[in-house]
Formats: C-alpha cells, sequence, structure tokens
C-alpha cells in the first residue's frame, strides 16, 4: 500500500527505513575515496548521523509533523560526525524549518521542505563545492518541486527526487576534477542518494525488502577497479557494547564462528582453539551475541561494558585531574603514542578518535562542557571533524575558538604555542599562525589502483599524501616513497622533522627511516611513537 499523506509517526518510518538501506552499503561508501587510503568513513558518519537522529524522534511521544521534525533535526545536528554528517544535520534543519506548524504533509509539502533544505545546507558550507551532496541535494529538490506541478502525491515526488538524486551522483566526476582523476562519485551524494531511495522504498510499501536485497550504487564511467576490491567491507561504530567471553565446548570451528560473528558486530577477534575460544566483540545487541554463543558451548568471564558509559567515564577522569585554568584545551587524538605524547604537553582532554572514527558534534560538546574553563581552544586534528568542531560554539555557553588543526602535528604545533599569558583571542591567532609552519607527511599502502597528479598507483603500493591534499609520491618500498616525499615537502629546508610511528611498526624500523632521512637531506630528524591506526607514519616537517 502505498503512502501519500505522513504524519509524525511515518516520518520517523521513512527515516528509519532509509538508514536501514543506508547501512547496507555504508562500507561501499566508505571506499569511495579520492586518494585510496583506508580512513574512508562517509558512509559510517551518515548512518551514525542517522541513528542519532532516530533515536531523538523515538524519545517524542507527539505525532505532529512538525515536532518530529524537529526532533530529528536536534539529534542529527548532536550527532553529526565528519563533513558527510553535519551537512546531513542541517539538511534535517531545513526540513524542520520547511515543515514548520504541520500536523500532516503531502508530496508538495515535502517538496517545498527539500528546497528549504538545500538552502540551508548550502548556508552552513563556507565554500560550498559543486560535485558534492550539495549538488545532489539542490538537484533533488528541484526535481521534487517540479514533480508537484504534474502528481503531488508524496510518492511521485520522492520517486522525482530519487531520479534526479541518482542522475545527480553520476555527473559529480564531471563537476569536480579530483573525483574524476580518481574515478569516483560523491561519497557524500550517493549517500544521499541511497537515504531517499530507502524513504521510497518504504512509501511504496516495499521496505520489507530491504532486508533481502542491496542497495544499487551509482558507480563513476571512469571507475578503474571493481567496488569490492576498494575497502573491507566493515562499518566501524565507535560505541554500543563491547563483550567478551570465553567458549568451553568440543571440536569449535573458529572459522565458522569468526564468519557467523562478522554478521553481528564490529571489532571482532576470535582467537584459541578447537576446546577454548576467547572472542571480543562490539554490538549494539549483546543478548543476541550470547544466545548465539551458548548454543556452542558453556560461557566463561563474560563481561559486556557500555562504551557509552566507557565514553563518558573517560572524559570524567581527565576532567578530575586537570586543574581549574583560564583557558583549557580539547583536543582529538588517535593511538596510544599520541594520547600519552598530548597527556605530557599539559592540561588537555582528549576525545578519542580521527580517521574512521570521527567523535560526534555530542561527544565534542561534552568534552567541552566537561573542561574545567569557561575558555575553552578546540583542536579537531583532522579536516574532517573541523566541520562538527565548528559546531560547538551555537552550542554552549563557553567560549570555543576552533583552530583549524586537519592533522595531528598541526595540533601539536598548536598546542606548542599556546602561552599562557595571553587571553583566549591572543593565543588562537598565534595557534593558528603556528600550523601555518606545519607540513604533515601521511603513508599507508593504496587500497585500489589510481591514477592521480599524473601518477599511476598500484594496489598495494605505497604512497605519501602531503597536507591532506596532495598525493606526491608512491613506490614498491616504503622507505623509497618516503624519502621521494620528504625531498618534494621541502625537507632540505626544514629546521625539524619528526618521524611518528604507527601501531603496526617497530621503533627500530622507525630510527632506520629516520637515519635515512637524515643521511639524504642533513636535517634534524626525532622519533616519536605514534600508535595511530591505518598509517604507516606520519612525519611532520617545521
Amino acid at each position: 500500500m502505498k503512502i501519500n499523506l505522513a504524519d509524525g509517526q511515518t516520518m520517523k518510518e521513512m527515516f528509519a527505513s532509509g538508514t536501514a538501506w543506508l547501512e547496507k552499503c555504508a562500507p561501499d561508501i566508505n571506499a569511495i575515496n579520492v586518494f585510496p587510503i583506508p580512513d574512508g568513513d562517509t558512509g559510517t558518519n551518515m548512518v551514525l548521523t542517522m541513528q542519532y537522529a532516530l533515536e531523538e524522534a523515538k524519545l517524542n511521544s507527539e505525532n505532529q509533523v512538525s515536532s518530529v521534525a524537529e526532533s530529528l533535526a536536534h539529534g542529527a545536528l548532536m550527532g553529526a560526525r565528519g563533513n558527510s554528517g553535519v551537512i546531513l544535520s542541517q539538511f534535517f534543519r531545513g526540513l524542520a524549518k520547511g515543515l514548520k506548524g504541520k500536523t500532516h504533509f503531502n508530496g508538495g509539502d515535502f517538496a517545498e521542505a527539500m528546497v528549504e533544505a538545500s538552502q540551508i545546507a548550502y548556508q552552513g558550507i563556507v565554500n560550498p563545492v559543486e560535485g558534492t551532496i550539495l549538488t545532489v541535494m539542490k538537484d533533488a529538490s528541484k526535481a521534487a518541486k517540479e514533480a508537484v506541478k504534474n502528481n503531488d502525491s508524496l510518492v511521485s515526488v520522492l520517486e522525482a527526487a530519487v531520479k534526479s538524486a541518482e542522475e545527480s551522483v553520476a555527473r559529480t566526476p564531471s563537476l569536480l576534477p579530483v573525483l574524476r582523476d580518481a574515478g569516483v562519485v560523491d561519497a557524500g551524494g550517493q549517500g544521499l542518494y541511497i537515504l531517499l531511495d530507502g524513504v521510497l522504498q518504504f512509501l511504496r510499501g516495499e521496505s520489507q525488502r530491504i532486508q533481502y536485497r542491496r542497495p544499487r550504487l551509482v558507480v563513476a564511467e571512469s571507475q578503474l577497479v571493481p567496488r569490492a576490491a576498494q575497502m573491507p567491507t566493515r562499518l566501524e561504530t565507535p560505541h554500543g557494547y563491547c563483550i567478551n567471553f570465553v567458549i568451553e565446548g568440543q571440536d569449535l570451528n573458529l572459522g565458522k564462528i569468526e564468519k557467523d560473528l562478522k554478521k553481528k558486530g564490529q571489532s571482532l577477534i576470535v582467537t584459541g582453539a578447537d576446546t577454548l575460544v576467547r572472542v571480543h566483540i562490539h554490538s549494539f545487541q549483546p543478548g543476541e551475541i550470547l544466545q548465539y554463543a551458548t548454543k556452542l558451548g558453556k560461557l566463561h568471564e563474560v563481561t559486556i561494558n557500555n562504551m557509552d558509559d566507557q565514553y563518558a567515564e573517560f572524559i570524567k577522569m581527565q576532567r578530575e585531574r586537570m586543574p581549574s585554568v583560564d583557558i583549557a584545551t580539547v583536543a582529538v587524538a588517535t593511538g596510544d603514542g599520541f594520547f600519552e605524547l598530548f597527556n605530557s604537553l599539559g592540561n588537555i582532554i582528549i576525545v578519542p578518535g580521527g580517521q574512521t572514527m570521527n567523535p560526534s558534534v555530542r561527544e565534542l560538546l561534552q568534552a567541552v562542557e566537561s573542561a574545567p574553563s569557561n575558555n575553552i581552544i578546540l583542536l579537531p586534528n583532522n579536516k574532517n571533524i573541523v566541520s562538527a568542531a565548528s559546531q560547538i560554539q551555537s552550542l554552549t555557553s563557553k567560549k570555543v575558538k576552533v583552530i583549524p588543526t586537519r592533522n595531528i602535528p598541526q595540533g601539536i604545533a598548536a598546542f606548542l604555542a599556546f602561552d599562557y599569558e595571553m587571553d583566549l583571542e591572543g593565543n588562537a591567532q598565534v595557534m593558528e599562525k603556528a600550523i601555518r609552519k606545519v607540513k604533515a607527511i601521511e603513508v599507508t599502502k593504496a587500497m585500489r589502483g589510481i591514477r592521480f597528479n599524473n601518477l599511476e598507483i598500484k594496489k598495494g603500493q605505497f604512497i605519501a599524501i602531503l597536507n591532506d591534499e596532495d598525493l606526491i609520491a608512491k613506490a614498491d618500498k616504503m622507505r623509497d616513497a618516503i624519502l621521494e616525499a620528504v625531498g618534494k615537502a621541502g625537507a632540505e629546508k626544514a629546521e625539524i622533522i619528526t618521524v611518528y610511528y604507527g601501531a603496526e611498526i617497530k621503533g627500530v624500523e622507525a630510527q632506520e627511516i629516520a637515519q635515512d632521512i637524515r643521511d639524504h637531506y642533513h636535517t634534524e630528524v626525532e622519533v616519536v611513537y605514534g600508535g595511530q591506526p591505518h598509517y604507516n607514519y606520519i612525519i611532520s616537517l617545521e
């Protein structure tokens, strides 16, 4: 049965269906990277943003569309992660504005709200770029408004919007050269198209089919490799429950257990033998996990920890050890070494996060509110967290200065520039000046083949990216990629080069790399353990 007039409950169900559809292909959306690097998180960010929005809407017992739309908008804002999540939250703010005062809505109402949503999303970005999710929003809203002229049913309007969104996604490489060169479509636009498609299926009465099918993704004509080869199909969720237990049984099959549990959670680790197996997994449904495990044998050492509580306790613990200060610093970081480094530099509250794990607006706000001062310096330390950090000032009575640090080396340079004798404004100016003197190189393995900046990259080659923007070196050996990249970044003019090595690199290997840099460029080189995932090395030049 098709739905052509929606109330508040229907609106909740519409976007729940869209979110379920989006979640099915989140790993594939994560894989759509301009650079072939293992840090795609657009799909994850959009799913988690939508989950926050839906949770907020569930708490609203009213059935008026305007009230539910406000709840969705507020939840999306608080749960927004990364650039895509922030833009999505602005889209829902616009929908709420367009549906204000309405108890129900039809196709015409929704089309007008989509136009409002697109406009507000554009207004929320300082320098909007065409060929992104913004363009897809604009095209879909225009098509929806145009469709009303012929048929104002909700289904017809959504059909027009989804068709236009799909076509708009396919056009993104022609509008944005960096997408065309990489042979991919815009990931955020792809996510919005899938979300709206899931909404449409619900309105058509086809939402039950979602559990048996997968979304049909838009693929760039110049895509170089099959989508499945780009990224591991894993959706990381930073919260939920952390579940640990031991299974005691007979003829336990580790491979089968791992295969079965992969479908039920994230961060899975299965170790042991055929009579004793230890399991670690993150899931929002611990009961389902334990029910599966009890069929295999006796359970021992069962622990279930709410990771939201763990996060809150982590922030609280940091607050308790800090004295009251005139200006407090909140920084985002990932990796044991970087945690220790920031802690050693001074009074600072660290928000766990970074590549593939962007903290939400709510988590950043929680850290800011916990900080022992009414004046806050906020260091996002990741280009995809800057947008979420920029939302904080409007949500707190504290004075917050966001220093737009796009990587960890910039964050460290900013913090070292802090002057206890200066006020908040003065420190913000000094810190922003400090980050402009830092060049950061990130080194990792290519996850797929690509042609970029006249470089032919093969899957598995080592690549180096300068300042999150330029792919400047590639080589079969990591040492060669590093030496080339450091040279192109201006090693001979640098006063100091710092080599931060990742979780999978041994200290002796890092020391050898540092010595190679010294021998080639005759400059001072320091070696520091960062412990970061995904990137073998992060190298700072100052």
